[in-house]
């Protein structure tokens, strides 16, 4: 035998259970570190391998580290991959059973035969494939897991089947929506279109005679066609103070002197310090006041279409009318009446508008004029709505925390754009008394959200209203609010209040005065 030293590296396994051979894997039939009678071993007849029980020197092969000693041995099957020399192999304890074989030892410990349907066969027989995944409950188990029982099986078809009919319905009714929304606003179309013939064939014409008919009137508080409405914003608010274009031009050059001077002495007005009408009348407060008006429509913001012109009017009213001034909320009147009036006639309209003996009285912050009309709209509140009357006097909450915004925009910071022009609509028919009328009508629209709040809640609630307010809601509420207290009208009762406000003060004294 030669000595192990000279013998060439030869790849090969060692199998230590069951069959205890050194497989060769070279093409060399000499070995001599071993026997070649393997004919006393069964597994290794017709192999080229020989047997570790025919090793003449076995424990010499193993003190060179030719295999690596183990204490422990385990069985593993004779086909499975094991240890091997100059390779790296994972140790076969760490292998993974195939699921096949999982599934035959489960079959053989219960006794159960796992039938794995295909895909196919699962989907082929639904009527549509549904994108969520509540089709998941119809898929069968893994086959390494219990299969389903019949029951459990019938219970989640019959889950599935109760929401993919859930699912239809729904649909359904969407469609259904979508169809009503589409027809409704097909008709709505129609009426406007006819009504536009009627606006500007027949009343604009003969307006004088025919604003105040009863057709006129029932066709206006419907709301006008978007073409005509302008026109008859401008018609209904009139031109008491004679306002020619003109004179809007000479107001605006002024505003531009005021603006550039303003911007040069800006750093010296700082240091001196400046009245509180200067700052509201200042380019300023109206340049932030701008960029909040509309800031959904993009259009009034800086860089966009109607800037300049919302800027223009705005600074040109501050000269014409320096005893009101800039007020907060005159923003949104001016960007309204441009969205349906050209320059300079949106100029006339919104300074006419403003000279209204509410309006006035609200922007030029008449405290004593404002108390009077909000004892006045808490007569008709109590008259129309006791019990939110009632629910608003136990929290003290006055009129003044949500109407003042309302009165100061007309409602168009209030309420969404198209609903809001109609509520223009019916206030250039009927004046300020509809101002309140909608207010009250907006209360009785949420009356029973309303009884169900607190002080905060309330308040919170009616400085922002729903977005999706319609029209229809709002205006059946408004028209179900009776404007008339004891026989008498609005402008009774605010005379009324009026007088009795003028003796409270004639009677009471100077201390309860001061």
């Amino acid at each position: 035998m030669e000595p192990l030293d000279r013998i060439p590296p030869v790849p090969f396994t060692w199998l230590l259970e069951p069959t205890h051979c050194v497989v060769l894997t070279n093409s060399d039939s000499n070995f001599h570190a071993v026997k070649k009678d393997v004919s006393d071993c069964e597994s290794c007849v017709g192999r080229r391998i020989v047997c570790c029980h025919d090793l003449e020197d076995k424990e010499l092969i193993c003190s060179r580290n030719l295999f690596p000693r183990t204490k422990e041995l385990k069985s593993v099957v004779h086909s499975a991959p094991g240890w091997k020399l100059f390779g790296k192999v994972p140790p076969r304890e760490n292998l993974q059973k195939a699921s096949k074989i999982i599934q035959q030892e489960y079959e053989a410990r219960t006794g159960r035969t796992c039938k794995p349907s295909t895909q196919s066969s699962r989907r082929k027989n639904f009527e549509f494939e549904p994108l969520s995944t509540t089709a998941l409950i119809l898929e069968d188990r893994p086959s390494n897991l219990p299969a389903k029982s019949v029951e459990e099986a019938l219970r989640h078809r019959q889950e599935y089947d109760e929401m993919v009919a859930e699912a239809k319905k729904r649909e359904i009714k969407e469609a259904h929506k979508r169809k009503r929304i589409m027809k409704e606003r097909f008709e709505q179309e129609e009426n406007i279109a006819n009504a536009m013939v009627i606006w500007i064939n027949e009343i604009l014409p003969n307006w004088e005679v025919m604003r105040s008919t009863r057709r006129v009137r029932e066709l206006w508080w419907r709301g006008l066609p978007p073409r005509v409405r302008g026109k008859v914003w401008s018609l209904a608010v009139g031109n008491e103070l004679n306002i020619t274009p003109e004179l809007y031009e000479i107001f605006l050059s002024r505003a531009k002197e005021r603006w550039k001077s303003f911007s040069e002495t800006s750093s010296e007005n700082d240091t001196e310090g400046v009245s509180v009408a200067d700052r509201e009348a200042s380019l300023e407060l109206i340049k932030l006041d701008i960029s909040r008006t509309f800031p959904s429509l993009f259009i009034f913001q800086k860089g966009g279409p109607y800037h300049d012109v919302l800027h223009s009017i705005l600074g040109a009213y501050t000269c014409y009318r320096p005893d009101v001034g800039y007020v907060q909320g005159m923003s949104f009147i001016a960007a309204v009446l441009l969205l349906n009036l050209e320059e300079a006639d949106a100029f006339i309209a919104f300074a006419n508008l403003l000279n209204k003996p509410c309006q006035l009285a609200f922007f030029r912050v008449d405290h004593s004029m404002m108390l009077k009309y909000f004892a006045t709209f808490e007569v008709f509140f109590e008259e129309n709505l006791s019990k939110l009357f009632l629910h608003f006097k136990s929290y003290s909450l006055t009129p003044d925390i949500y109407l003042i915004d309302w009165i100061f925009t007309l409602y168009s910071k209030s309420l969404p754009l198209d609903l809001a022009c109609r509520v223009w609509d019916v206030f250039c028919r009927d004046g300020e008394e509809f101002l309140f009328r909608t207010g009250l009508g907006i209360l009785r629209l949420y009356e029973d959200i309303l009884l169900q709040m607190d002080f905060i809640h309330i308040a919170q609630f009616l400085t922002k209203l729903p977005e999706d307010i319609t029209a229809e809601k709002l205006f059946s509420c408004i028209a179900a609010i009776q404007m008339q207290n004891s026989t008498k009208k609005w402008t009774q009762v605010f005379a009324s209040v009026m007088k009795d406000i003028k003796e409270e003060e004639k009677n009471s004294s100077p201390a309860l005065k001061s």
